[in-house]
């Protein structure tokens, strides 16, 4: 069996500063705490000439046509670092997942309600990047794919648990969880700092990461990617760091 509770609820701070309480209340008793990300300021210019490559390329492959927005892959954000919550260390990293049962778990822990429609909206088989959260360095470490759709987070259930919610019933279930396996580890560690100068550079030029959630809603620990936020980013291993 998998260590109870290791991911992260909102998962979201991206520092050590202020950890974000994992306790399971509603939403309206716990509002989202979580600090932003933590960023650096990008390297000026450094994001440009990758989107304009990266957008030849893509409209070679697809005859220059816009691809419809859709949410098809996702984030999933996780402490890598050892904290502890009522007792409990949250701690789950990639290579604890990688240490599981054939390298699958259940993600468990998610007590916020965009989050959890999220979850909730995960289909069989689509894959997600898995992002190292509240730690030094934050930032994308490898890809995982959802092996098991959404069914009743156990642990709302179990008083011993950090995400205990008394209010939810067996009966109709407020939390969700899904079943993710790991598939690979990404070529090399993309930070945080550097998918935000990419960001911030399609901001202005119009590129696939204009309106990546990552940045528009920092403190949520599951959040969907397109088509195009997946390649891209994805196409970030081929490169060297910055």
């Amino acid at each position: 069996m998998p260590w109870p509770s290791r991911k992260r609820d909102k998962g979201a701070a991206a520092d050590k500063k202020e950890p974000d309480a994992k306790i399971a209340k509603t939403e309206e008793e716990t509002p989202d705490k979580e600090e932003e990300e933590k960023s650096t300021k990008p390297p000026a210019g450094s994001s440009k000439s990758g989107w304009k490559n990266w957008k030849k390329t893509k409209e070679s492959d697809s005859g220059g046509e816009e691809s419809k927005i859709t949410y098809c892959h996702w984030l999933l954000k996780s402490e890598p670092e050892s904290r502890l919550e009522k007792g409990v260390d949250v701690k789950f990293s990639i290579d604890d997942l990688k240490a599981q049962p054939n390298q699958t778990t259940f993600w468990d822990g998610v007590r916020n309600y965009q989050a959890r429609n999220f979850l909730r909206a995960m289909k069989l088989g689509q894959q997600a990047f898995f992002y190292h959260s509240n730690c030094k360095e934050p930032g994308i470490v490898g890809i995982v794919k959802i092996v098991k759709e959404a069914y009743p987070d156990h642990t709302q259930f179990d008083q011993k648990d950090p995400h205990y919610d008394s209010s939810s019933r067996k009966e109709n279930p407020k939390w969700s969880m899904v079943d993710v396996q790991f598939v690979r580890m990404t070529k090399r560690f993309i930070p945080l700092s550097e998918i935000k100068a990419h960001h911030l550079a399609h901001k202005a030029d119009g590129g696939p990461l204009k309106n990546m959630m990552l940045f528009t809603r920092q403190r949520l620990s599951i959040q969907p990617l397109t088509q195009e936020e997946f390649d891209f980013v994805l196409s970030l291993e081929e490169e060297k760091p910055h």
